[in-house]
């Protein structure tokens, strides 16, 4: 029988980020045989990940370590299996401090060259894995994420109708057009940005910066919003895209890296970099509401944390 040392510290962390909601819900669903370590103790963190979380592994007999955020340690007692969502600190390194950009950048590519195995949340980071850093596809796994906001009866936000953007406010969150086309609407919306960080100029009219919310109000946002609008210049995989697609409310995304895969014909894709072409896909999807609606709940079933569970079971049982 196999024993997973996995590396649960992003689960445990608040606010949760996309992929501390990967390792999170990933775990609600994998066996007891995987075991979550997220006491990473005191000084710097890449000295848990690359001497501690080891140390502790082959303390406890594991038989396999799971780094499920690129940290993989390049030295281990096991074979290890990492998680890759995207490349995005190679892509748009502008969007990361200089530490922790060069972390990432050092890290990654050793521990994708040497894990056992490597998971991609979507086949984009899977090609981009292999083009920036050389990697065998013979070893990597494709494994989608999943919706796993809670749904809940939280009350919806009054005022006048909305559209929704979701994330953290950075450069590649390509918010600017978004703010630019959002003033040639003219539909009487609002648009809101939900996310941590500081809004990327003087916000005009109409538009709202909410800051960081918790899960409820982010579920009830999403809820009463229009149309989910994600510009973004570089995805992995585009989560709220799924989150938004489970409620029902009709998707416009960017026609770029990872999100025409995971809205699956199901939301109306535009051009990041062009103004007009993100203000006629929202347009378009306010057109279409209803048939997005429908389209986009019959996309989400295609994803659950329970199937990306026996998956990453699946992983484990080759190398064990």
């Amino acid at each position: 029988m196999w024993n997973v040392a996995f590396d649960a510290r992003d689960a445990r962390a608040e606010p949760v980020r996309g992929w501390g909601r990967y390792a999170r819900h990933l775990l609600e669903h994998l066996p007891d045989t995987v075991h979550p370590y997220s006491e990473a103790g005191r000084g710097p963190e890449v000295l848990w990940e690359q001497i501690a979380f080891p140390l502790r592994a082959r303390r406890e007999r594991a038989t396999l370590l799971h780094a499920p955020n690129c940290f993989l340690p390049l030295v281990r007692p096991c074979p290890g299996v990492v998680t890759i969502h995207d490349l995005a600190f190679e892509a748009h390194p502008e969007d990361f401090g200089p530490r922790t950009g060069a972390k990432y950048r050092w890290i990654t590519p050793r521990a994708a060259r040497s894990a056992e195995r490597v998971i991609c949340v979507s086949q984009f980071t899977a090609d981009d894995v292999v083009a920036r850093y050389g990697v065998g596809r013979a070893k990597i796994r494709v494994i989608a994420n999943a919706p796993g906001l809670p749904i809940t009866d939280t009350p919806l936000p009054h005022g006048r109708p909305y559209l929704l953007a979701v994330g953290d406010l950075r450069g590649k969150k390509n918010l600017g057009r978004l703010i630019e086309a959002f003033g040639r609407l003219g539909t009487g919306h609002r648009l809101v940005l939900a996310g941590l960080g500081e809004p990327p100029e003087a916000l005009p009219p109409g538009v709202e910066a909410t800051g960081w919310v918790d899960d409820a109000r982010l579920d009830a946002l999403m809820r009463g919003a229009d149309v989910l609008v994600h510009p973004s210049l570089y995805e992995g995989f585009g989560l709220v895209v799924a989150e938004a697609m489970v409620r029902g409310v009709p998707v416009a995304c960017a026609d770029a890296t990872a999100l025409p895969e995971t809205a699956g014909g199901a939301a109306v894709l535009f051009d990041p970099l062009s103004v007009e072409s993100i203000t006629a896909g929202i347009r378009e999807a306010l057109a279409r509401a209803d048939e997005l609606r429908a389209a986009g709940r019959e996309r989400a079933r295609a994803w659950s944390w329970a199937a990306a569970a026996a998956a990453t079971v699946a992983v484990y049982e080759e190398l064990a």
